[in-house]
């Protein structure tokens, strides 16, 4: 495997699939924790054609892995799950509050981790660098 750091500006525009395969749509951005530099959520850009009509999803960053065939991301979520999911608008990416945050993880099912200082290599080979 390469180095498995990656610059955040890379990771804008990588697409994103579900485990099955489909191309659900891709990072449009992500949200760093100010306070404990961790990932907080990616921003999945899906739908729309030419920015018109793309929705805008906040994905939980401990529910994506790199997949090194696909060179994108998978998460464990299906489009029907996407269609109920909470959104943003292009101007609220950084519209946050913990109340906010914690409604988009109850809704993938998913859980913020913290406190970790230093990642096991395992996480780092996933693509989960918290």
């Amino acid at each position: 495997m390469s180095n498995p750091l990656i610059a955040a500006s890379r990771v804008k525009g990588t697409a994103v699939y579900n485990a099955e395969g489909d191309k659900l749509g891709h990072v449009e951005d992500l949200m760093l924790d100010k306070l404990s530099g961790r990932v907080a959520y990616a921003v999945m850009a899906f739908g729309g054609f030419l920015k018109m009509g793309e929705r805008y999803h906040p994905l939980p960053w401990s529910l994506l892995s790199y997949d090194l065939e696909r060179r994108g991301y998978v998460v464990p979520v299906d489009r029907e799950t996407l269609q109920g999911a909470p959104t943003l608008g292009r101007h609220q990416f950084d519209d946050d509050d913990t109340g906010w945050r914690d409604a988009v993880h109850s809704h993938y099912q998913a859980h913020e981790r913290k406190g970790r200082e230093h990642p096991s290599d395992d996480d780092r080979l996933s693509g989960d660098f918290r």
